[in-house]
């Protein structure tokens, strides 16, 4: 495992490592075909640097002969992780990173096909449609603006193919692009004086927590209060655990963001390897480390009827079969359903995307929301869109 325990996106690697541990337990008696698998977890930390990412995978590699890296997140670690698997001829599996960037940020082409490296994630197409879903419930026809940087995720938003807003204004959408803005962010007066002038009821980001929460804070100065605000990426996670700064977590609190539910304590899914539920999970986490629970400990859902790495077409075969349960949805593993990236995505057929959710104010701080459930009802919803007042 190669994971961010160091630097700004260290919260999303504690998870991971604290699944691991309590997995470690559960591999010691796999079999594959009456044979019984030696599995051992070895995990290095990326430092959130793509140096340090890729010096990781070589130790790995010529240290530790590893058979499979497992890695996630990061639009500059997680290409660079892959990449160097893809250079050495070690197996990679790698999620929560839109596909469309995953084949971006390693050569430009979101199709490109790999021979080692494999990508389990919804794409930005998949986020449009959660989002389109949560504007929709609005009274009106609403005007979004889109708040995207100028790196790899703003840009691919705005693409015409692949991007976020080709997605979103296929369901009918107008969107306004206000322009792209530095990673961090100092000011979006120009930004709002835009956003003003279209008459936005939504504005949609996938900005990090400090930025959106300046933006949040311009806006009200300004006079600008949208109806709504739709965030990926960094606010998928607690506000506890991404945002240090209660100005920062205030603001975000206030908005009452909508955003996407891949996982959660409430998720009706038990393990495979110990029967444990999605909420004794997330409670064992809380207990360990005194903190929040995050969504990464979804990707920890394996192929129950795969072939090992070493085995099938070019030694390199995509996992086939039905997924064993985990305490997360169960994705479809065949190439048609394509979560694996090296394979053309279908684009009607998404089997892991995420639900329709919002941070709303709770008794213990902000509660993660699932406020529809109309395209997967066996995730209960447990609250109504509140929008702004």
């Amino acid at each position: 495992m190669v994971a961010p325990l160091t630097g700004r996106p260290a919260p999303l690697g504690e998870p991971l490592s604290f699944v691991l541990r309590a997995l470690a337990p559960c591999l010691e008696g796999i079999t594959h075909g009456g044979r019984r698998l030696c599995v051992r977890i070895a995990m290095r930390d990326s430092r959130s640097e793509p140096e340090a990412a890729r010096q990781a995978v070589r130790e790995l590699a010529e240290q530790d002969r590893v058979s499979l890296v497992l890695t996630m997140a990061g639009t500059q670690v997680l290409p660079a992780v892959t990449s160097v698997c893809e250079e050495l001829g070690v197996p990679c599996v790698s999620a929560t990173f839109p596909w469309q960037a995953f084949g971006a940020a390693r050569g430009g082409d979101p199709l490109v096909a790999f021979d080692w490296t494999y990508h389990f994630a919804w794409g930005l197409d998949g986020i449009a449609g959660v989002f389109a879903d949560l504007w929709e419930r609005l009274e009106g026809e609403a005007v979004v603006s889109c708040l995207g940087n100028d790196g790899l995720q703003g840009r691919l938003s705005r693409d015409e193919q692949f991007g976020f807003a080709a997605a979103a204004t296929r369901r009918g959408h107008r969107l306004i692009d206000p322009g792209g803005y530095r990673e961090p962010a100092g000011d979006f007066t120009a930004h709002l004086q835009r956003i003003r002038g279209a008459g936005v009821d939504v504005v949609t980001s996938a900005a990090t927590a400090a930025d959106l929460a300046l933006f949040l804070r311009q806006a009200r100065e300004s006079g600008v209060r949208p109806q709504l605000m739709t965030c990926s990426r960094w606010l998928t996670y607690p506000h506890a655990a991404v945002a240090h700064s209660p100005e920062v977590r205030d603001e975000l609190t206030d908005m009452r963001v909508g955003t996407l539910v891949y996982w959660s304590p409430g998720h009706p899914y038990r393990s495979s390897h110990d029967g444990s539920s999605c909420k004794e999970l997330a409670d064992a986490y809380q207990q360990a480390t005194g903190k929040p629970w995050l969504q990464p400990p979804r990707p920890g859902s394996r192929p129950g009827r795969s072939r090992p790495p070493h085995a099938g077409h070019h030694g390199r075969p995509p996992p086939t079969g039905r997924p064993s349960p985990t305490p997360c949805p169960a994705p479809g593993w065949t190439p048609s359903s394509a979560p694996w990236i090296g394979l053309r995505p279908d684009p009607q057929h998404h089997p892991a995307a995420p639900r329709r959710g919002q941070w709303q104010p709770g008794d213990d701080g902000p509660r993660l929301q699932v406020v529809t459930n109309s395209r997967v009802p066996d995730v209960p919803a447990t609250a109504n869109l509140i929008t702004a007042g």
